[in-house]
């Protein structure tokens, strides 16, 4: 798991309040420990469930069933409207905890993608609207380099292959590795490795077209998702970077230190999913690095 990503979740996990993140199914991709110790239902229990499989079974001050009628979570997925409430959750044991629950949409490019959830002993509902913004910015960002985090690639990703497949609209995607990165941080140190991954983040954003995507997949590495490119214009555009990236410098005690990408490409075919397109795009960067590394290979 990206290391950031990790850090981010931690954050959440230490947490008072139980934290939970669903898709736009309403699918849990995410329970934190405050989760846990409020519901009695552990990561394991929930992680691929559904809101509306009812294991809280959310009810009002009046006993109204609210999972398939007035479910606040469900109606901020349709409108993407904030909303506050007070509930009664099904704790695992069996009895009714009274909590409040806030609710915040999640949005990409736009389009609402999913919806946060963050619940607590009534009397404990205290975390602020900045509080809940930051929230919102660990779900889908990489803390250290701002830019989209594995879970914002995969749901991005998802919508392109939509858009492929009921609009037309082909796009390719890079993956793009730092070369011998292990030995800037061993020369170096971790701290001056993490302003590398920032440099080479900010020059690919900047380098990449307005309306394209880059984010941080892990560890050295980057997904970008370039939208409506030939397979001649995805190459053109990988080759770009790599030789912008190699340009880029930064300096440290008096030296200027440069590194350099290896890119894997591949445009989006009509029996891909997420899977085959990334599969291939990563064997396509393991050849660009077996053949000497600052070099770019589409398949």
């Amino acid at each position: 798991m990206d290391t950031e990503l990790s850090n981010c979740e931690d954050l959440l996990n230490d947490l008072y309040e139980g934290v939970y993140f669903v898709d736009k199914d309403r699918g849990i991709t995410f329970w934190n420990k405050g989760a846990e110790r409020i519901t009695g239902f552990s990561a394991n229990e929930m992680l691929g469930r559904y809101c509306y499989d009812n294991l809280l079974s959310h009810v009002d001050q009046h006993g109204k069933q609210l999972c398939f009628d007035g479910c606040p979570l469900h109606e901020t997925l349709k409108d993407g409207l904030v909303r506050s409430a007070q509930v009664f959750l099904h704790h695992k044991n069996g009895q009714r905890v009274r909590v409040d629950v806030k609710i915040r949409p999640l949005y990409i490019k736009d389009e609402i993608v999913g919806a946060t959830e963050l619940f607590s002993s009534a009397e404990l509902s205290d975390l602020s609207e900045a509080g809940l913004k930051a929230m919102e910015r660990l779900a889908l960002y990489d803390q250290l380099t701002q830019l989209p985090n594995r879970r914002y690639i995969d749901t991005f990703l998802d919508n392109q292959i939509r858009d492929f497949r009921t609009l037309g609209i082909p796009f390719g995607i890079m993956m793009l590795d730092l070369d011998f990165f292990k030995r800037v941080n061993d020369t170096y140190g971790h701290d001056v490795g993490d302003l590398v991954l920032k440099m080479v983040a900010g020059t690919v954003q900047s380098a990449i077209r307005k309306n394209d995507f880059v984010g941080r997949w892990g560890g050295e590495e980057f997904v970008a998702i370039l939208r409506g490119v030939t397979q001649t214009e995805l190459q053109l555009i990988a080759e770009k970077l790599c030789k912008i990236v190699a340009q880029a410098g930064l300096t440290h005690n008096d030296d200027c230190l440069r590194v350099t990408v290896s890119i894997g490409a591949s445009m989006i075919a009509q029996m891909d999913n997420a899977g085959t397109l990334i599969q291939r795009a990563d064997k396509a960067l393991y050849t660009s690095k077996h053949e000497g590394r600052n070099r770019v290979t589409v398949l």
